[in-house]
């Protein structure tokens, strides 16, 4: 049995761990309902859905170039094969699963450059194993730019060991598709002009042995010089090949704040890691002079790449991310470092005293210093995997800590490491796969991981109806705008979007959605209530998606009632009839009263939608309601409970003018600063007013 196993070909093996890693994450990716990284998730969806309809890359029809566009043609078969939007939804997430678990290939590749087949293998698991194909789940570049990255890698790990001209455009080939999936690829750039450079400074031969790298840097000098031509020619900056990321080029930054910055992201990615690859890495750096000649090929790519990925990513956050460390965007050199370990462990596990004590006191530091109340936050549910166990893990913490906590495991990482036996090294990488799978699962099912991210996304966006409602409302080739007025969350637009091909133009009366993607401001006409455009056109789409705080002449078609989410078959052009006071902007959340004021009003009942919040209030609240009917006022209440929601009805006749009033009162009241330890929100809070409806008799 044993020599029928030993038998089997590499390829084979590796045949198999990428499909079971295929398998595994399209059976895991099932349990995402809906997308949570807004508007990434979006972006790449219209372009995928705009190519797939007419090969054109547009963004609520703005053509659009500024962004990855590699990503968006790979997943567009999607769109093309299935009409429903949640069944291409889950065709994508099936790509995302097969195209990252692809990275297995170049992880077994880059690692057999140094390593025999079996211990290339185990290369592949812990590159598959790691936390970050979690992504599979998401619609994001990640999916395609891993395994794209790690070719590259591979590619200049074979150009730094053996240069030849066909290699220099082989290895910039697989940069420029990585740079068509994210502009972030420019790093690798920098990368492949210095690791030649620290390869022949391992070696003492000289830097005159440089010459035989003239193909890489003549290729990249011909490509900048080529590119500031073409912008030139085009009459742009230079900067505009960034995309979408041309600002990054506009910004000025400070030394010190970059270099804070990156410290925190290589201490948070040591910890992302499990400690002891990094502590394997100083210490063969420590040796590098009497390691083979591919193996500091490998520290000189490795260190290269580690060093000007993270620079970049770390410069990018200090400017525009300030509350974030941006594991997203720097994951994809942990296999380097994985395979450095490898390389470690097969050679015999080498514990000089010094290096191996500085080594382990460095990589053990780094995550003990990490400054985790500050990044611990909602952003890093998207961006930072490595603190998501931890923030799961309060209230059960070691000495109610996460420094202590933290200490207890990179310690038990740092003895593995100094104290296996040389012969059993090879447990080391093991363990480090265990901790990639206990971590994972927090990641993925914990109160802050992505699965309970999804749900809660599309609770905000599309709360009472299923996801493709407005798609399912609409005859064939209908096209339905969305007017966004700030009452609703902006998931409203977001999510319905995203799953109901439908949706076209977005309108705003008050400021645009967060995410800066087209849209087109409106505002209400105060004489007659008619929705015009910046140019004083009124708005005639035959179909509109509307909060419940404007009602207009119209048909209703179909309703998210939970949220008050309407979708409308106008009998003319857009007319708000309604004019809802007292709620705060951008907010459902109510003060202490409202008042509903309809024009064109018939006899009927104007019905409310109500929900509380059980934080503030842990007792139902009283809302009642007054109008004057036939000249006669007429009232009704009902009790709110904390959890859950009511509708409030109240019937109504217009007066001579047409106008129907409705004013409510809420009782109690709460201010969150008061009632919430922490909280620093000041507003007097009544109620959420969930959305109008005026229903006939």
């Amino acid at each position: 049995m044993t020599d029928k196993v030993r038998g089997v070909p590499a390829w084979a093996w590796l045949a198999a761990l990428v499909t079971v890693s295929f398998l595994f994450r399209a059976w895991v990716a099932r349990g995402m309902v809906a997308p949570f990284i807004m508007v990434d998730e979006l972006i790449y969806s219209e372009l995928a859905k705009s190519f797939a309809d007419s090969g054109r890359f547009l963004l609520r029809d703005v053509p659009t170039t500024g962004y990855g566009l590699l990503y968006p043609v790979v997943i567009s078969p999607a769109y093309a094969l299935f009409d429903s939007i949640p069944q291409a939804y889950a065709a994508v997430k099936t790509i995302n699963a097969f195209v990252m678990s692809l990275a297995g290939i170049p992880a077994f590749l880059l690692a057999r450059r140094v390593l025999p087949a079996g211990w290339s293998l185990l290369a592949a698991v812990l590159a598959l194993g790691l936390p970050s194909l979690l992504y599979t789940t998401t619609v994001m570049t990640e999916n395609l730019f891993y395994p794209l990255f790690l070719f590259a890698a591979w590619a200049l790990l074979r150009m730094v060991e053996r240069p030849t001209w066909w290699g220099a455009i082989g290895l910039y080939a697989l940069v420029a598709a990585a740079a068509a999936t994210r502009i972030q690829a420019v790093a690798i750039v920098a990368a492949i002009l210095t690791a030649p450079v620290l390869f022949v400074l391992a070696q003492r031969v000289g830097l005159r042995s440089l010459r035989a790298y003239v193909p890489l840097y003549a290729i990249a000098a011909g490509g900048v010089v080529l590119a500031v031509a073409v912008e030139a020619a085009r009459e742009k900056s230079p900067r505009a090949l960034l995309g979408a990321y041309a600002v990054v080029g506009d910004q000025s930054y400070d030394v010190d704040r970059v270099l804070h910055y990156w410290l925190w992201h290589l201490e948070e990615l040591d910890l992302y890691i499990g400690v002891v690859p990094v502590a394997a890495l100083l210490v063969l750096l420590a040796l590098v002079r009497s390691q083979p000649r591919q193996v500091q090929a490998l520290l000189a790519v490795t260190v290269s790449i580690v060093f000007w990925v993270t620079l970049v990513v770390a410069a990018f956050a200090s400017q525009f991310a300030s509350n974030r460390v941006q594991e997203r965007n720097m994951f994809f050199v942990a296999p380097l470092l994985l395979v450095v370990l490898l390389v470690w462990a097969r050679g015999g596990a080498p514990r000089p005293l010094v290096a191996t004590a500085v080594a382990v006191g460095v990589a053990g530091l780094l995550p003990l210093v990490f400054p985790y109340s500050r990044f611990i936050e909602t952003g890093a549910i998207s961006d930072t995997l490595a603190l998501l166990p931890i923030w799961t893990a309060f209230g059960h913490l070691l000495h109610d800590s996460i420094v202590w906590s933290v200490a207890a495991g990179v310690v038990a990482m740092c003895t593995v490491f100094w104290l296996v036996p040389a012969r059993y090294a090879i447990v080391v990488p093991l363990v480090v796969l265990l901790y990639f799978g206990l971590v994972s699962r927090p990641i993925w099912k914990g109160p802050h991981g992505f699965q309970q991210a999804g749900a809660g996304a599309l609770f905000q966006g599309i709360r009472g109806a299923k996801r493709d409602w407005i798609d399912s409302a609409l005859p064939a080739g209908a096209s339905v705008a969305a007017v966004w007025t700030g009452h609703t969350d902006r998931f409203t637009i977001n999510m319905n979007e995203f799953f109901n091909r439908a949706v076209g133009p977005i309108y705003f009366t008050g400021s645009p959605t967060p995410g800066g993607l087209p849209e087109t401001q409106v505002r209400i006409r105060p004489n007659d209530g008619v929705v015009v455009k910046p140019d004083g056109s009124p708005v005639t789409d035959r179909y509109v998606l509307l909060d419940g705080t404007i009602e207009p002449d119209g048909t209703r078609l179909g309703q998210d009632p939970l949220l008050g989410v309407t979708l409308w078959r106008l009998n003319g052009p857009l007319v708000s009839t309604t004019r809802i006071d007292g709620l705060y902007p951008n907010d459902t959340w109510s003060g202490r009263t409202v008042t509903y004021t309809r024009t064109h009003c018939r006899p009927g009942k104007v019905a409310v939608r109500l929900s509380s919040d059980p934080s503030l209030f842990p007792k139902p609240q009283l809302v009642t309601a007054t109008t004057t009917s036939g000249g006669r006022v007429a009232d009704a209440g009902i009790h709110v409970p904390p959890t859950g929601s009511v509708v409030l009805r109240i019937p109504v006749t217009p007066d001579a003018n047409g106008v129907c009033v409705v004013r409510y009162t809420v009782s109690p009241t709460a201010v969150p600063a008061d009632a919430i330890n922490g909280n620093t929100d000041r507003r007097v809070l009544g109620a959420h007013f969930n959305g109008f409806a005026l229903e006939a008799r």
